[in-house]
């Protein structure tokens, strides 16, 4: 499971305070615990959930200078230093996923095994990973919706704007005597004021959706520089702010190059140029299973996994925090299970205690809010087919306005060529 991947592990001493010495190691950080290694034995000197820290600050005394401290119930502290890369990096990743912990209120659940869930949670959430999935596919698909009626008006001011040529064209296709040569500036000057309205409406259609936005650990190039800040998921963009809101860096959709996914809670950014350096940005964050969702969604030929993201990837395992990979696996091996409980080999009058033995029956509780969520998925299924239909009718629209905007466009330079 995700709980169990180490989101980044760095070279440090730890403090032994019955031997009153310092030891090298490897201190580790995933989701929900932290622990130090030595180097020498490879014995795990500390180790403690996030849930039991009280503080964590940087420090420096007499013993060292520069470490990281961690408060935890009982006012024992753990000392931690000479960290590489830095010390302020160690603080600011551990700090971050410390707060995102308690934030979401999982302090004393975190360590609570899967196993211990009845049957119908269990299948209770793997239907609401499949009803965020598909909002999140039903978000894209609107977005796109949206971009596709962009290109419609732009075809029709494409129009209006050749209805104006044409008129030109006429104009000076008439003679000098012609008396109704004044009447195409009069109609010309008609035009411009719908043609800014027509703008000014472009303008407020190109406003755009928050789809996620979360906190994260930046990191530009070099690790030695990583700070706090925020990754925002636009429908058309990636925005990239520091703790103070100033914006870093906004890449646009058809700008970003690709996408790597190093685990389910550390991603990279990278934008290439020719002549000049790329732009790269490293993210890692807690909440960082819920953006890699949409990624996947809007940039899904862009997007590698890496590491320990292509191993959970492979086999559909789901995040802590509810916010999975693709499910889609674990659900038929969970539902294949369920389905050869249903046949034993004992009969039905024997079979029934031992299921029942093997597995407690879905509660009400359970039973009711699984069809709450069936509910939700199909009115999300039927909405996305409406949305895809009338897509594919603004498709044929297009097609058609395209031939018939080229097909003026080429009588227009056969005119404009004759007049040369």
């Amino acid at each position: 499971m995700s709980s169990d991947v180490c989101v980044h592990s760095w070279p440090c001493s730890y403090y032994l305070d019955l031997e009153k010495r310092w030891v090298s190691g490897k201190l580790s950080l995933t989701p929900h615990s932290l622990k130090f290694t030595a180097d020498r034995a490879g014995e795990v000197l500390m180790g403690l959930p996030l849930s039991s820290v009280v503080a964590i600050r940087k420090e420096a005394s007499h013993f060292i200078f520069r470490a990281v401290t961690v408060l935890e119930r009982g006012h024992v502290k753990h000392w931690f230093g000479s960290l590489r890369p830095s010390r302020d990096v160690v603080f600011n990743i551990i700090e971050h996923f410390w707060r995102e912990l308690l934030l979401s209120g999982q302090g004393t659940g975190v360590d609570v095994p899967s196993s211990a869930g009845t049957r119908g949670q269990e299948l209770t959430g793997l239907m609401c990973s499949s009803q965020r999935r598909l909002e999140v596919t039903a978000r894209v698909l609107h977005h796109q919706g949206e971009q596709l009626d962009s290109v419609m008006r732009g075809l029709d001011r494409m129009e209006s704007d050749l209805d104006v040529a044409n008129r030109l064209l006429t104009e000076l296709e008439s003679p000098s005597w012609w008396p109704f040569r004044s009447n195409f500036w009069k109609r010309a000057a008609e035009v411009k004021p719908r043609e800014a309205t027509s703008v000014a409406g472009g303008e407020l259609c190109r406003k755009e959706g928050v789809m996620v936005q979360v906190p994260a650990v930046i990191s530009q190039r070099t690790e030695s520089h990583a700070q706090p800040g925020r990754l925002t998921v636009l429908v058309s963009a990636l925005e990239i702010h520091n703790s103070s809101s100033v914006l870093l860096h906004r890449f646009q959709r058809e700008d970003v190059d690709d996408i790597k996914v190093h685990s389910p809670y550390e991603v990279s950014i990278r934008q290439r140029f020719i002549g000049k350096p790329d732009v790269a940005y490293r993210m890692i964050s807690a909440k960082m299973p819920e953006v890699i969702r949409i990624l996947e969604v809007q940039f899904s030929k862009k997007v590698q996994l890496l590491g320990d993201a292509a191993v959970l990837g492979s086999s559909g395992a789901t995040s802590s925090a509810g916010q999975s990979w693709p499910v889609w696996p674990e659900a038929s091996g969970l539902m294949g299970c369920a389905a050869h409980r249903e046949l034993p080999e004992g009969g039905q009058e024997g079979g029934q205690p031992q299921l029942q033995r093997a597995q407690p029956p879905v509660s009400e509780e359970d039973t009711q809010e699984l069809m709450q969520i069936l509910s939700k998925l199909k009115e999300l299924a039927l909405d996305t087919e409406a949305e895809l239909e009338r897509q594919d009718a603004a498709l044929d629209g297009i097609s058609t306005a395209v031939d018939r905007a080229t097909l003026t466009m080429h009588k227009h330079n056969q005119r404009m060529q004759r007049l040369t």
